[in-house]
């Protein structure tokens, strides 16, 4: 994963594109932005607002960066129930994959378990 391919890996997991900018800042957006100081290369994590940055982050390699970025929002994307755990193949009865209609995640059920 690199700053090319992540816009678009978090647009697969319903992360809207213009919540992240990368490579400039901009306000109200996640921000992944390249250290400009060749003495000190890195790259950037942040969300800014009112051209403050909140919740920074830096990291040596652009990998790194690119999956942190990834994964925080990802993890948002979770917790609104908006992606889930997919059913395995053959199974049945829920498997976590979000109703469409609700955008909610079902609960599992194992059809296995004793009956009481």
């Amino acid at each position: 994963m690199n700053a090319e391919s992540v816009v678009e890996l978090l647009a697969a997991v319903g992360v809207p594109a213009g919540v992240v900018s990368v490579g400039v800042e901009a306000d109200n957006t996640w921000c992944l932005v390249a250290d400009p100081d060749p003495e000190t290369p890195g790259w950037e994590v942040f969300w800014r607002e009112q051209g403050n940055r909140y919740d920074w982050a830096r990291f040596t390699s652009e990998q790194v960066a690119c999956h942190y970025l990834f994964g925080r929002l990802t993890w948002s994307q979770v917790v609104r129930g908006v992606v889930g755990v997919l059913p395995v193949a053959g199974e049945t009865g829920g498997g976590g994959a979000a109703e469409p209609e609700t955008g909610r995640v079902p609960p599992v059920v194992d059809e296995a378990a004793p009956k009481d």
